[in-house]
């Protein structure tokens, strides 16, 4: 019988997993999605940075493999970032050699971005490395039990994508960074005005 790792395990994540077993083991599903996609990426991030490639560019690079040529906002959209993160990723990927960025002749307002050689020659040396990741995390766990915790995400991306939907009918919209800074800092001065015209403001400086 092999013998417990826990030496193995960073602190940080052992106390996770104490915390999901222990302490709170029926605590909400978004939350044990969240740990493990930290790990998924924590484990991936370490490989990739072998090969100087940050867990940003593995983003956009997994997408131009299979999707050469497509507009920048396109990227944007189906990485599920905003313009001006992939804009920024984009400018490093460009210095590093791995993309360019072309306007096309039939349409001079779009820029397109296109994997250099070097780009496309990272598929080979990194994709082994995200399905060594996978494989390591479910390891022992019986290939039913997968499947279903498939079909289980894939039931859970349709249900919020189509509940993402409905939102949007409804006109209610995720905002910027920069509108939900506005908010805070909005909210932040409205409750200091209230608090000083309850006279229980702190004390300035």
């Amino acid at each position: 019988m092999p013998s417990a790792k826990p030496a193995l395990v960073d602190p940080s994540m052992q106390a996770v997993i104490r915390h999901w077993r222990e302490s709170v083991p029926e605590d909400r599903l978004a939350h044990l999605l969240k740990d493990a996609t930290r790990g998924l990426t924590r484990a991936l991030q370490l490989r990739l940075a072998e090969h100087d490639v940050s867990f940003g560019h593995w983003t956009f690079l997994r997408i131009l493999w299979d999707a050469d040529g497509i507009t920048q906002r396109d990227l944007s959209e189906r990485a599920g970032l905003m313009e001006p993160t992939t804009y920024s990723a984009l400018l490093s990927m460009e210095k590093l050699g791995y993309v360019e960025r072309r306007r096309l002749p039939d349409s001079r307002k779009k820029v397109y971005v296109f994997l250099t050689a070097t780009g496309r020659a990272l598929r080979a040396k990194l994709v082994p490395l995200a399905e060594e990741v996978n494989a390591i995390a479910v390891e022992g766990v019986k290939p039913e039990i997968i499947a279903a915790a498939r079909d289980m995400l894939l039931t859970m991306i349709h249900n919020l994508a189509e509940n993402e939907l409905a939102q949007v009918a409804d006109q209610r919209r995720i905002p910027s960074t920069r509108e939900m800074s506005s908010r805070i800092d909005a909210a932040g001065a409205a409750k200091i005005v209230r608090a000083r015209r309850s006279g229980k403001a702190p004390p300035a400086g």
